[in-house]
């Protein structure tokens, strides 16, 4: 169950179809195909860092982008589209206006400090407007997100163990939860940053905190397993806001909104937006839902908490509120490697204009 730095079958496949689309440009075929249906581009990080190798040790290697990745990705998309603000991407197409050529919008999730610490100045260097999307709890404050405590207490507890998924078996099974993906996931080949997902997705946010005691009246975890992940500050947030960044919500406490009864969706949704206009004297217009799940009754809450604009991370609209759908491509470290380990235009080309949705499905259910 450890975090793997190999590349799988999937990831051969993956690059071959990408070469050969790329190679005969029916990457961008499709792309203009799919042009009536699509929005304009708009690309996803979470977490930017020095050293990729050296930080994918203690932390959830998928959420995390190098300095030098990120800026190869955004010379790569720069050469080929404008880069607007969310604002203005938003605007536009609120009124049904069309751009006068390719434009792309950059954003990140989650609120971590190392985006100002790391993409902050890349950004203003290279005049590139950008968004980032807090969780509001954790603003200013030593706690981490949710899915990084999960994801490092699981390691700490089992990763040593003779049998790493017999153990969490166990543990789920004491706290009287038997979850059948996540006991097919241990069954099969998983690692502990899909567990720690397939847990989030599976369980109301309350239950999962469940979990995280279970956990930590077993381990404790030390202290340099926590470097680098600490949130923004307020005084971060409001620099960043001044240089022209978009501020957005994450709700409050990065809880998956698909799994939360309306009030409590209400409370995140509603309760981060009046938090930021309060603390940053600024209208906030934009949210991206956690790991970018939502349903039709998250999209009708949102709309009644006063957002224009909500951006999700799959290409599936609702068809009432297309604004509160926008769909988003999230990228990372090795999300555009080939096999080799080299950047690839080719891998790049088809994230960019959507030939892997063509080749499989999200797997949520919208309509629930």
């Amino acid at each position: 169950m450890g975090s793997g730095k190999g590349f799988s079958l999937r990831h051969l496949v993956k690059t071959g179809v990408a070469r050969t689309f790329h190679s005969t440009r029916a990457d961008e075929l499709m792309g203009m195909l799919a042009g009536s249906k699509r929005m304009p581009l708009v690309v996803g990080y979470h977490r930017v860092v020095e050293d990729f190798a050296a930080e994918a040790q203690r932390a959830m290697p998928a959420m995390l982008t190098s300095c030098g990745m990120l800026e190869r990705h955004l010379e790569w998309i720069g050469r080929r589209f404008r880069f607007v603000s969310l604002d203005e991407l938003g605007e536009r197409v609120e009124r049904g206006g069309e751009f006068d050529g390719p434009v792309a919008a950059v954003t990140f999730d989650d609120g971590y400090r190392d985006v100002y610490e790391n993409a902050f100045s890349l950004l203003q260097r290279k005049g590139i407007p950008a968004a980032v999307f807090v969780v509001t709890d954790l603003i200013g404050t030593s706690r981490v997100q949710i899915y990084d405590r999960l994801y490092l207490l699981l390691e700490q507890a089992f990763s040593r163990r003779e049998s790493p998924r017999r153990s969490l078996g166990g543990l789920l099974d004491r706290l009287g939860m038997r979850l059948r993906e996540i006991e097919r996931m241990m069954n099969g080949a998983a690692n502990f940053s899909t567990v720690t997902r397939a847990l989030l997705r599976a369980l109301p946010q309350g239950e999962v905190y469940r979990v995280i005691e279970a956990l930590e009246a077993e381990v404790e975890l030390p202290e340099a397993k926590l470097k680098g992940l600490l949130p923004l500050t307020w005084e971060m947030i409001e620099e960043m806001h001044r240089a022209g960044m978009t501020i957005g919500s994450h709700t409050r406490t990065h809880a998956l909104l698909a799994n939360e009864s309306r009030e409590r969706v209400l409370d995140e949704i509603a309760g981060s937006r009046r938090e930021l206009e309060r603390k940053l004297g600024i209208a906030i217009h934009h949210l991206a839902y956690p790991d970018g799940r939502f349903t039709a009754a998250t999209v009708r809450a949102v709309a009644a908490s006063g957002y224009r604009f909500a951006y999700t991370s799959c290409t599936h609209r609702d068809p009432n509120d297309p604004l509160l759908t926008i769909p988003r491509i999230l990228l990372w470290e090795n999300s555009c490697l080939d096999p080799s380990g080299r950047f690839s235009q080719a891998i790049m080309s088809c994230h960019v204009h959507g030939v892997f949705n063509f080749l499989g499905s999200c797997g949520q259910d919208h309509t629930a």
